[in-house]
């Protein structure tokens, strides 16, 4: 059901509309922008994170080109905060329930970062037929040590300091924090439904001992793959990219320099670009095997 609410944002140099959609039960926010193939954009777990405050800056330079939707995941920003088990396995559904309660016409790209990149992965193997192409930017699913640089996101205290210390371990060293973003993440992050959310989603983490599939998992991405990393990346060290390309057999890397582990916020032109040149490359192949 779209268009429970509508609100074009003026805040880049290409307008996009906010709209809600009911998927799988899960009344979901989403921003949409431009017109063509649809590509999805999904924001990482950390506090806070929702889809303007991580995309707002590549949504115009893809949007030149492509239709580009930016989800709000499960429990996160103005998406619906169930009362339910915060597993992998049931953001992998609600993404499906999404590309399903959309009705695109063919098939998805899907960019997802961190936690998003995770549930992309699932989706391309569990879902293939819905998937053109994935494009996994510091993505998780690979094991990682709960290292001393995860302790602010995963055990993240609710408080404003907090929110800066969350930052900070998910940024470049060089990376200039503005009070705006601490600000609108802090909102979002301390919202009591969104909290209780978030609470759970890192305790399913910490009993799973991180956010991960088997290798042999990986292996099924039956999708053409671009893996992006940051090579500052403090979350999930710049190895794992390596990783991946090992695992998943139709793949490419781009590795950005002084890039912690949000490409599209530090660095959003370069991975913007990236990512066109990726999916229009793609696009190419196709057409000529058709």
């Amino acid at each position: 059901m779209l268009n429970k609410a509508e609100q074009i944002s003026e805040k880049s140099e290409s307008a996009y509309v906010e709209r809600f959609v009911n998927a799988g039960g899960v009344e979901t926010r989403y921003l949409e922008a431009g017109k063509g193939q649809p590509v999805i954009l999904i924001h990482g777990g950390g506090a806070g994170a929702e889809s303007e405050g991580n995309w707002r800056n590549v949504i115009p330079i893809l949007a030149r080109h492509y239709r580009v939707i930016a989800m709000d995941m499960l429990g996160f920003g103005k998406t619906a905060k169930p009362d339910i088990e915060y597993t992998q396995d049931r953001r992998i559904r609600h993404l499906h329930d999404f590309i399903k309660a959309m009705n695109f016409d063919g098939k998805v790209s899907i960019v997802g970062n961190s936690m998003g990149g995770a549930t992309g992965l699932g989706v391309s193997v569990l879902h293939s037929e819905l998937v053109n192409a994935l494009v996994l930017m510091g993505s998780a699913g690979l094991v990682v040590e709960i290292h001393e640089d995860l302790r602010p996101i995963i055990n993240y205290d609710f408080t404003r300091e907090g929110m800066v210390h969350l930052v900070k371990a998910l940024t470049n060293d060089g990376f200039k924090i503005d009070d705006a973003m601490i600000n609108s993440r802090y909102t979002y992050a301390t919202d009591e439904a969104t909290r209780k959310a978030y609470v759970a989603t890192m305790q399913w983490i910490r009993e799973q001992g991180g956010l991960f599939y088997d290798p042999e998992f990986i292996r099924k991405v039956p999708v053409p793959t671009l893996v992006v990393q940051g090579k500052d990346d403090k979350v999930v060290p710049v190895e794992t990219a390596y990783k991946f390309l090992d695992l998943i057999d139709d793949s490419w890397g781009y590795i950005i320099p002084h890039c912690g582990h949000w490409a599209m916020i530090e660095h959003p032109e370069d991975f913007a670009n990236a990512t066109l040149s990726f999916l229009s490359r793609r696009a190419d192949i196709t057409r000529a095997a058709a």
